[in-house]
């Protein structure tokens, strides 16, 4: 792996939905090989970061850098070889193929003919095969269940052959075959391609087993950042997700639990 070097950077990057504060001043950096995991609780602002960091919500105050250049800097083709984004959710207008639908990331990368090359192509049904829906290519998105479409959506994320990738609930919809081996693809790219992933979950034990960094979301604006063996303690996770949580060891794996109380 080559060495690290930060691929995002924010500059007291403040957040908020209307006067409530989401982010209070947000310094952190993200280099190749990371693969963070943001956790808080439903309104903490954890899509509004992703969006925020995506370019496609307004920088309230603070700076956004990818690769030392500021965010607004950047021509929106180059952006998109830089950085993909994948959002909670989706509405199919139109009777897509679902390979249509992964060759529409390749856009980017099409600015000097019109067609899609055979690399395109090639690039594209590849990242249909990781995501286990190669055999999907030829159906209409608009006829896949909820889990077909979210590992369509991802595969068009991979085939966007992006540096970091911005990913909102991957595992969203998924089944529990696919939800682990999303997340194993995703912790691959960061530790084989050099490629760096921030993405939302829900899911902290799944988070653990696969990240390297977390940023806890927590009340009042304050956010807490670093290795995930430093931040995911119990007291933290407790006061982030506003219920107990209690954190076991079994064998190699770091396990977290709701205590259900009495």
């Amino acid at each position: 792996m080559n060495q690290a070097t930060h691929v995002l950077r924010t500059e007291g990057l403040r957040l908020s939905a209307g006067k409530r504060a989401l982010a209070h001043s947000l310094d952190w950096q993200v280099q190749v090989g990371e693969c963070w995991c943001v956790i808080g609780r439903n309104g903490a602002g954890k899509s509004t970061l992703l969006k925020t960091l995506a370019g496609l919500r307004e920088i309230e105050n603070g700076a956004v850098f990818f690769n030392s250049k500021a965010l607004s800097d950047w021509d929106l083709f180059e952006l998109a070889r830089l950085r993909a984004y994948l959002p909670q959710g989706r509405v199919d207008a139109f009777a897509y193929r679902a390979l249509e639908t992964v060759l529409s990331a390749r856009h980017p990368y099409q600015d000097s003919h019109f067609w899609e090359s055979n690399d395109d192509l090639d690039i594209a049904l590849a990242a249909m095969r990781l995501l286990d829906v190669e055999d999907l290519a030829q159906r209409d998105v608009r006829s896949l269940s909820g889990g077909e479409r979210q590992r369509v959506a991802i595969a068009a994320l991979l085939a966007q052959d992006a540096q970091i990738m911005l990913l909102d609930e991957p595992a969203n919809a998924l089944d529990l075959a696919h939800q682990v081996s999303v997340m194993q693809i995703l912790s691959e790219q960061c530790h084989r391609f050099d490629k760096a992933v921030v993405m939302v979950s829900h899911d902290i034990n799944l988070a653990y087993q696969v990240a390297t960094h977390v940023l806890l979301m927590m009340p009042h604006g304050e956010t807490l950042l670093g290795l995930k063996q430093d931040v995911m303690t119990a007291a933290n996770l407790s006061a982030c997700l506003g219920h107990p949580i209690e954190r076991f060891e079994h064998g190699k794996q770091t396990l977290f639990m709701p205590s259900l109380g009495q």
